[in-house]
């Protein structure tokens, strides 16, 4: 028997079915018959009903490993990008750090030049004074050498 015929066969005991005066058009069937011819529409139910019930149980697993892998990924996005910042200020005080170790130096550099030219300068102003001395005895003394031959 398929489906039709056994919509058939309760269409048939709903019309078959008594009328209870005063109920409203309510009637009496054989509920045993009905639920027989019900238990038959299951057991006969169509190829593809069933298939489309397994289409909405496999729509219902795709969509929720759908989910879990969207949340994954996007977790996963979330950590990658509070990685990529965190190394990226990692990287940005390293800069800095430079920046102000650089100038540090190039400050140092330029104090350390000025006071070596400070000291060279008077090294040398000291050494001119003496070679100035000497150079005046050494005239004093070549003078005094062409005086004395005369």
């Amino acid at each position: 028997m398929n489906v039709d015929e056994i919509l058939d066969m309760i269409d048939e005991l709903l019309e078959k079915a008594v009328a209870f005066p005063l109920t409203g058009g309510k009637s009496l069937i054989d509920i045993d018959k009905l639920n027989e011819l019900v238990s038959e529409i299951r057991l006969n139910m169509p190829t593809e009903i069933k298939q489309a019930k397994n289409l909405v149980n496999d729509r219902k697993v795709i969509i929720s490993d759908a989910k879990a892998e969207a949340e994954t990924i996007i977790r996963k996005a979330e950590e990658r990008a509070k990685l990529l910042i965190s190394k990226e200020e990692i990287v940005r005080q390293a800069q800095d750090r430079a920046t102000d170790i650089i100038a540090t130096a190039q400050s140092r550099a330029k104090e350390i030049r000025t006071a070596t030219n400070e000291y060279v300068d008077g090294m040398l102003g000291r050494a001119e004074e003496l070679l100035t001395k000497n150079l005046v005895d050494v005239k004093k003394t070549r003078a005094a050498l062409r005086g004395g031959n005369k």
